[in-house]
């Protein structure tokens, strides 16, 4: 690489440090730009990273149950259901950042598996900034703007809880929380077609469409952690569940969507998640 090389790890350090929803985009793009023209060092480097992201002061953040649902045969409701899909897809952006900066300088990797790593975060960052860009667009046609609504701060608390594990960050993120995005983003796009808003439901189905090869980079990882480490890729993806997310998994699940991201279905499968007996 050539001269004044900047470290990828400091570059996903930036987006996490943007408060400003446009200015953690542009970080998030940048990012892309600059590792698409290797013009980033990956050596691995120990960097400070927040352990919560810089926020704007608005949308309020309160508990999950003070969030109102609405009906999205109504503008007004289509609108929530955005504002509640944009808070989702910028927390995405800090999780891919916060994969990158905190997980691919892992001592397990290979340099050239740390190059693949830090190239598959990149691109998914790149796409939940894309996302969110989409779909802040859409909520100001609609008259609304991001943080005019309260959201709730569940997906980061669960990357705190997983700060310390890698293969649970892996499990917890894309396999549980983005591919439960699999299952419900159908219906929703669905709905917004039935009450002919054609324009929300062609952004619904771009995230849908990019997120089955967000699951997948998922849980390629997993699969190639646990395979360094000699782990039973089952039983450790139930384990990691058990451990750090609240509640079970709860059908009905998109098996065609998993399939392609690569989940086996004995991985989730409510009646073979805790049983020993059936292979995976």
């Amino acid at each position: 690489m050539a001269g004044n090389v900047k470290s990828v790890y400091a570059a996903a350090a930036t987006i996490l440090r943007s408060a400003n929803p446009d200015d953690k985009v542009e970080a998030a793009h940048k990012l892309s730009r600059d590792w698409t023209r290797e013009t980033l060092d990956f050596t691995p480097v120990k960097i400070d990273l927040p352990a919560r992201p810089a926020r704007p002061d608005a949308p309020q953040l309160v508990s999950p149950k003070m969030i109102k649902r609405h009906r999205v045969g109504a503008q007004k409701g289509r609108a929530a259901l955005l504002h509640a899909i944009a808070h989702i897809e910028f927390n995405a952006i800090d999780l891919a950042a916060d994969m990158i900066g905190r997980f691919a300088s892992h001592p397990a990797l290979s340099e050239t598996e740390r190059r693949k790593f830090i190239g598959d975060w990149v691109s998914v960052c790149d796409d939940e900034a894309r996302h969110f860009s989409l779909i802040v667009t859409r909520l100001a046609e609609l008259g609304m703007h991001y943080g005019d609504l309260p959201a709730h701060d569940g997906l980061w608390q669960a990357a705190q809880a997983t700060s310390e594990d890698f293969i649970a960050r892996l499990v917890i993120a894309p396999m549980v929380l983005e591919a439960r995005g699999l299952d419900v983003t159908p219906p929703m796009i669905e709905k917004l077609k039935s009450a002919g808003d054609h324009d929300s439901a062609a952004i619904f189905q771009t995230i849908y469409d990019d997120e089955i090869g967000h699951v997948r980079i998922g849980t390629h990882w997993f699969h190639h952690m646990c395979e360094i480490k000699g782990l039973d890729s089952r039983l450790t993806f139930q384990e990691k569940v058990a451990t750090y997310f609240k509640g079970l998994l709860k059908p009905p699940f998109n098996r065609a969507a998993r399939d392609l991201a690569g989940m086996p279905v004995s991985y989730y499968d409510p009646q073979a998640f805790y049983d020993d007996s059936k292979p995976a």
